[in-house]
């Protein structure tokens, strides 16, 4: 069921999730700047003696103050801007600044050098695109600010700067928009690429530790549940052989019987060490009969599925070897896609001659907003406050998957969406893998 559309937000372009600068700290170098704007009218005004447009100055300062206010009020303090959110708010303060230095001389105007300022920024923080559209923005307000401005206050007659020294001031400011964009730019790319690969190698040995500690909590398991399962199934066949087979409880014996078989396959399989098992690498299977051997196991959980074959016309179906990292992986997704469906889980599998992509749609209620931010994460549960569950599975399938290179991507499109795609020469390289000797 999709969520009821919220009233919509006004600065919702300017917030985004992951964006690297916060607005507290643009919010607050924005305050600071208000006020050293408005020292600075006011002392060279009062102070000095100089004449300037004092109202239309302070006019153009509470822009910025009145649009801070409007942010702060709006805004959520800890919100973070993205690369859209944080080139409007530069390019407003570039304007603000530009309009100000219009009214006090233009790039006679010692404070002309100010316009650097948010290209400085820009560069630290945002991409390249946004970096360039306010370089040009820079240069553009340094050109117009050259040829169009009030008279610079002074004391006395109008002091106007020969044209050679003017120009000069162009280029430097040109020349300065464009070298510190580029260079700064480059050296925060760098940084910033720098600090991603530490987050990925960090993110990436941490998943590897819970999977190492989920291998041993599950061998664990396997020994434990070992001595109970098998209490049951004995149970279970005594119960068989008592009931009578025309009893409304026959069927419900042999789905136990059934189920503890399962359960203890399940446990062999947890029990064997990795580099002794059955991945029968020579021996091919289509990318279909691979999907239809994941979902077999959960075609009775409730829901029905649905397998639908969308492939560009003319491409080969892709075959694989059946791995237990692809049945495990691609099964915990069915499995959990059938326990929240209210009806249908549509499996829809799609290769051509780049990709092979699995997409596992169900009808249900969807990923909650908490829950979709965090999947693929240890220890999140998709089913709210259910304590009998631990919330591994999607954590497990994800690991699994992405191992033999697998992507995953989770959405809400009419019920919870998972699209699996694998690029096709490393989903077929496998074929050709040799076993372990």
């Amino acid at each position: 069921m999709n969520e009821k559309q919220a009233t919509p937000d006004p600065t919702a372009p300017i917030r985004q999730l992951e964006g690297r600068l916060g607005l507290r700290t643009l919010i607050l170098i924005r305050w600071i700047a208000v006020a050293g704007q408005t020292v600075t009218i006011l002392v060279v005004h009062f102070g000095f003696g100089f004449i300037l447009p004092v109202a239309a100055c302070l006019f153009v300062v509470a822009l910025t103050a009145l649009s801070n206010l409007m942010f702060s009020v709006r805004m959520p303090v800890r919100a973070r801007l993205g690369n859209v959110g944080a080139a409007l708010l530069l390019g407003f303060d570039m304007l603000q600044l530009g309009m100000l230095l219009y009214l006090t001389g233009g790039l006679e105007n010692p404070f002309a050098l100010l316009i650097l300022a948010p290209v400085t920024v820009a560069a630290t923080i945002l991409a390249r695109g946004p970096t360039l559209a306010l370089t040009v923005l820079a240069m553009v307000l340094i050109t117009l600010l050259a040829f169009f401005r009030a008279p610079l206050p002074w004391t006395g007659e109008t002091v106007s700067l020969p044209f050679p020294y003017a120009l000069g001031v162009w280029t430097a400011l040109c020349v300065a928009s464009a070298f510190i964009a580029t260079y700064i730019w480059s050296v925060a790319d760098e940084a910033r690429r720098m600090s991603d690969a530490l987050a990925a190698t960090e993110a990436s040995l941490n998943r590897a530790r819970n999977l190492s500690a989920l291998g041993g909590l599950a061998a664990a398991a396997a020994h434990e549940l070992g001595s109970p399962l098998a209490t049951i199934a004995v149970v279970a066949k005594e119960l068989s052989r008592e009931v009578p087979e025309d009893s409304p409880f026959a069927e419900d014996v042999a789905l136990l019987i059934s189920q503890s078989d399962r359960c203890r396959d399940i446990l062999a399989g947890l029990s064997q060490r990795p580099d002794m098992a059955d991945h029968r690498p020579l021996e091919r299977l289509k990318f279909s009969a691979l999907v239809a051997q994941a979902c077999d196991p959960y075609r009775d959980i409730g829901s029905a599925v649905d397998i639908v074959v969308d492939a560009v016309s003319g491409s080969p179906e892709p075959e694989a070897p059946e791995t237990h990292e692809f049945v495990h992986g691609v099964g915990n997704i069915i499995q959990n896609a059938a326990q929240f469906a209210r009806e249908q889980v549509a499996l829809e599998l799609y290769w051509d001659a780049e990709i092979v992509r699995l997409t596992v749609r169900d009808d249900g209620q969807g990923f909650t907003a908490p829950v979709l931010a965090s999947l693929g994460e240890p220890y999140i549960s998709t089913r709210g406050g259910d304590q009998g569950h631990m919330g591994l599975g999607v954590f497990i399938a994800q690991t699994l998957l992405e191992a033999g290179g697998a992507e995953l991507v989770f959405a809400n499109r009419e019920g919870a969406e998972v699209v699996i795609r694998w690029p096709r020469d490393m989903f077929e390289r496998s074929v050709n893998r040799q076993p372990a000797v």
